[in-house]
């Protein structure tokens, strides 16, 4: 009995032991970052990595923010972001309704053919993109762009709202039905509703890929003026070397909005893919 309990308490001792270490190598990327954002250039290349400045340089979040153009990429990729996620997860609710919900032939087989989309290598998707962008006149704009995020994100976006409509009792359709509500009132009034755990994972997803895109965003726009936030970053990449610290600045710069949409969204994170994998 004794040794039963000596066994469990290091077991537990070299669990929780691995686990700071986890964190430790977790977090020293971030305060990396930190660190060089507010150091000088030649305090960067003369001192070791994780040192303290000898004074914090702000202006290299200032100069980021000009130079680099910053916050026009965070505007642009706002812009996409704000189109795709919304009409994306619309569409991919919709689909996700007629699934879980309505009596269309075949259903499952369909289901499993819009889940191959998840199989498919992006790279491989390039240069069709490319060709019928060009052919219809969406290279080098903005909703061009967020289209192509739309129709990426669908099949992942119609497994978690099915599985959100499919744990959703039977119970409230029939009420529902009884109230006199039709298809899209069933959808939109009772089935919506109680999936804004599922919506809302999507919507940090969703948006937290677009923000990241760098594949079809550095394909489809070649303007300066409309490069989005990976893409952009990559300016701070120069031929005579790179300025690192003015990149950490970029970064954290970059990084605001992510955070935002996580803090207002992030209640429902768990509790949405959780009902994702239960349907």
């Amino acid at each position: 009995m004794l040794l039963m309990r000596t066994t469990k308490k290091l077991s537990g001792a070299v669990f929780y032991i691995l686990i700071i270490i986890l964190c430790i190598l977790w977090l020293l990327p971030m305060v990396f970052v930190v660190l060089t954002s507010i150091k000088t250039n030649v305090e960067f290349y003369d001192n070791a990595l994780l040192t303290l400045p000898a004074s914090v340089n702000w202006a290299n979040f200032i100069t980021a923010a000009r130079r680099g153009k910053v916050f026009l990429y965070m505007r642009n990729s706002l812009f996409v972001a704000l189109f795709a996620v919304p009409l994306g997860i619309l569409v991919q609710s919709m689909c996700a309704f007629a699934f879980a919900r309505l009596d269309i032939w075949k259903s499952n087989g369909v289901f499993a053919f819009f889940l191959f989309g998840m199989m498919i290598p992006m790279q491989s998707l390039l240069i069709p993109v490319n060709i019928g962008m060009t052919k219809v006149g969406l290279v080098n704009t903005h909703i061009g762009l967020a289209l192509v995020y739309i129709g990426i994100q669908i099949p992942f976006g119609i497994m978690v709202m099915r599985g959100a409509f499919r744990s959703i009792p039977v119970e409230l359709d029939e009420a529902g039905r009884l109230d006199g509500c039709n298809n899209i009132q069933l959808f939109t009034r009772v089935l919506l509703p109680c999936a804004k755990p599922a919506m809302s994972t999507l919507v940090i997803l969703q948006f937290l890929s677009c923000w990241n895109e760098l594949l079809f965003s550095s394909l489809l726009v070649t303007k300066s003026s409309l490069r989005t936030v990976p893409v952009g970053l990559l300016t701070f990449f120069g031929e005579q070397g790179t300025e690192y610290p003015l990149l950490c600045a970029a970064v954290l710069e970059i990084v605001i909005p992510v955070l935002i949409v996580y803090l207002v969204f992030q209640r429902y994170f768990v509790e949405g893919m959780s009902g994702a994998v239960k349907g």
